[in-house]
């Protein structure tokens, strides 16, 4: 393909892309399969990192992430983004109404009123059209630059198209993680053995603030634009304002409304306090603003917040009801988790049997006793929890609960890890649900995708001693699917034909789906991309796992106890023996040009426009090659950030040009550098 041609398919599969992601995000509408979209988004990363001339900073390539950010930098923000006063009363808001029409002196006004989101404040700063950054709300006055991460929340706009654009514009909005991602994302984590996240806010806000882009644009958040700024934005009221945001393409929450009265305020307030549950996402209030930006301007800012603006806040909705016991469920990692039987009691529109506990740490703290009468939130956790105990109904001689010694399973004795709050059953090889769990988690879609095989019959296929392993799948006959209830001949043979095409998945795949703790879908990823195969990971050390990205002391712990484990390691040669793939499957680099033809690289740090394997990939597509050493032989040593000092202190002692990012691809484009 010809430099001309590329870019014609780069500008194609971009308009698509941005077609699609419109249609999905603003139109609510989809014409196409999300594995589609995946592929579309695919081929044009892969054009892009063969031609990087052609990529443009609007690029939907940005979407999937990949820069790493090591330090945020601290942005003063031109606006202040100041934070509102709060009311829980009619009457308080009453007070509020009546300060406002003293400060417009008999002037007739409306209110804008919005709901309150609970998610993270972010200032999306835009030039000629373009996003250049993103910024948290910090202390108000200066925030982070999140840049990087902002650009992979596909509701967005990378680009405005718009005739008569301010030149610059400032968009404010609230980042949040979805209700239904977040649930997915605890189930996940719960998965792999990790902690499950308290609530999707704090969630979100630890997300924005993540080193790895990538990461933060699988976490899928979202983010609903409320405010726009600016010199020149052509509006005289907040409603205009958040029309022209719609207009521009960006995501407004469709439950605004324009109130010409106080008692339209109360009607609002109340119809969204007992419908909220409906929404995406939580939201712990209303936004209420005077529509004017003339009569904003007359009202003015005390020294924390806007006189024009104030909050109600919904109380969070709580219930008491008795507690008649705890259950302890046993997880595949072996993590037992303790949860509350409770008296079924309605709360926020569905009726409540059971609620988090969370660990022992969490029972003690609640001083719990057989008997009491707990306090149930769901709030802005979407999971139910205890929050406290009603000491008025509790008896005098109500007994202490104390945690389980043994595993409710098996019976082994339980394990806590010093510095972790959950404990553990160590029988992995005998605890019935440790064992099933390990099994459904390997089949997941995720992992090894057996789609024919679902958790009734892995429970079936247990019960019936067929299988106690992973590994059992692959020695499964037609006769002992038969044993089963309702298989026949048909479902039997749909099962096989599942077990067999899951040998065609990726190395990574397997990687995740054998099931190591804390080791879940992106950290599998990057073992596999670092270490290639199997047996080089499984006799990588400590020190040696922790130099490859995403993983830490925790997870380098947990690869070389579970590779020190006999049985572990005689169920991956099992596997492997299955015909499991065992090994990263090396790509076929496709020539693009010789310009870079005679010339050899080393590429040390982190880069803004590549990930390191991509611009490793890119050199050998233009004919250089990529060595692994520096030499008096070599040519350049690409330099990105956080570079390795000796390689540096090398390449300088032996004469060995540095060249930065921007020289390198002045180099691929075929011009000279100076």
């Amino acid at each position: 393909m010809t430099p001309e041609q590329a870019q014609q398919e780069i500008e194609s599969l971009t308009r698509q892309i941005n077609y699609h992601n419109d249609l999905y995000y603003q139109q609510h509408h989809t014409e196409i399969s999300d594995f589609e979209f995946d592929k579309l988004l695919e081929q044009l990363i892969a054009l892009e990192n063969q031609f990087p001339q052609f990529r443009y900073p609007d690029s939907p390539s940005q979407r999937v992430g990949g820069t790493i950010t090591k330090e945020f930098q601290t942005v003063v923000h031109q606006y202040p983004m100041l934070s509102l006063g709060n009311t829980y009363s009619e009457e308080e808001l009453t007070d509020f109404d009546a300060r406002v029409a003293k400060g417009l002196d008999g002037e007739e006004y409306e209110y804008f009123c919005e709901l309150k989101f609970d998610g993270v404040s972010i200032s999306l700063i835009y030039e000629d059209g373009l996003l250049v950054r993103g910024v948290t709300r910090g202390d108000g006055t200066r925030g982070d630059d999140v840049t990087a991460n902002i650009k992979t929340i596909r509701n967005i706009p990378l680009k405005v198209h718009a005739p008569h654009l301010p030149k610059r514009f400032e968009v404010r909005g609230e980042v949040y993680m979805p209700r239904e991602v977040f649930l997915k994302l605890n189930k996940e984590r719960e998965d792999i053995g990790e902690e499950r996240f308290a609530n999707a806010r704090n969630t979100a806000s630890g997300t924005l603030k993540m080193q790895d882009s990538s990461i933060v644009a699988q976490r899928k958040l979202a983010c609903y634009a409320y405010y726009l700024l600016g010199e020149d934005t052509g509006i005289n009221t907040h409603e205009e304002g958040i029309h022209k945001l719609e207009k521009w393409g960006f995501d407004v929450s469709k439950t605004y409304k324009k109130c010409h009265q106080l008692k339209e305020v109360f009607n609002y307030i109340s119809h969204w306090e007992s419908r909220r549950g409906e929404l995406p996402l939580e939201t712990d209030g209303v936004v209420i603003k005077v529509n004017s930006l003339e009569q904003q301007e007359t009202l003015g800012f005390t020294a924390k917040s806007p006189r024009w603006a104030i909050a109600y806040k919904y109380k969070a909705e709580s219930t008491s009801t008795r507690l008649n016991g705890i259950t302890y469920q046993v997880g595949r990692t072996g993590a037992v988790t303790p949860v509350a039987e409770l008296e079924p009691v309605f709360l926020s529109g569905t009726t409540v049997k059971r609620a988090s506990l969370h660990n022992a740490n969490e029972i003690a703290r609640l001083d719990l006793r057989e008997g009491d009468f707990v306090f149930i939130e769901k709030g802005g956790e979407i999971i139910p929890k205890v929050t406290g105990v009603d000491l008025s109904k509790r008896k005098p001689d109500a007994k202490h609960i104390h945690y389980i010694t043994h595993c409710p399973e098996c019976g082994n004795r339980l394990v806590r890890v010093e510095g972790e709050a959950v404990h553990y059953c160590p029988n992995a090889s005998g605890c019935p649900p440790q064992i099933k769990g390990r099994i459904e988690h390997f089949i997941q879609r995720k992992a090894m995708d057996i789609d024919s095989l679902g958790e009734q019959t892995i429970r079936q296929l247990y019960d019936l001693r067929l299988v106690k392993s992973p590994a059992d799948l692959y020695d499964l006959t037609k006769s002992d699917l038969m044993k089963m209830e309702k298989v026949k001949d048909k479902s039997a043979e749909n099962i096989l034909k599942g077990i067999a095409a899951s040998k065609e998945a990726p190395f990574e795949s397997v990687l995740f789906a054998i099931g190591i703790r804390y080791v879940g879908k992106t950290v599998a990823e990057k073992l596999a991309k670092h270490f290639k195969n199997i047996d080089r990971l499984m006799e990588a050390s400590y020190d040696a796992l922790l130099e490859a990205p995403e993983v830490g002391e925790k997870i380098a712990e947990s690869v070389v106890q579970f590779f020190k484990a006999h049985e572990n390691r005689k169920e991956v040669e099992r596997l492997r023996k299955a015909g499991l793939k065992m090994a990263v499957e090396e790509k076929e680099i496709k020539p693009v040009s010789n310009v870079l033809e005679d010339r050899s690289f080393v590429i040390s740090g982190v880069f803004q426009g590549y990930e390191r394997d991509a611009l490793k990939d890119t050199i050998i597509a233009h004919g250089g090659k990529v060595l692994s050493s520096i030499s008096g032989k070599l040519d350049f040593l690409v330099a990105g950030e956080n570079m390795g000092p000796s390689k540096k202190e090398k390449a300088e002692k032996l004469g060995v040009r540095i060249i930065s990012e921007e020289e390198f691809n002045q180099l691929l484009a075929g011009k000279k550098i100076g």
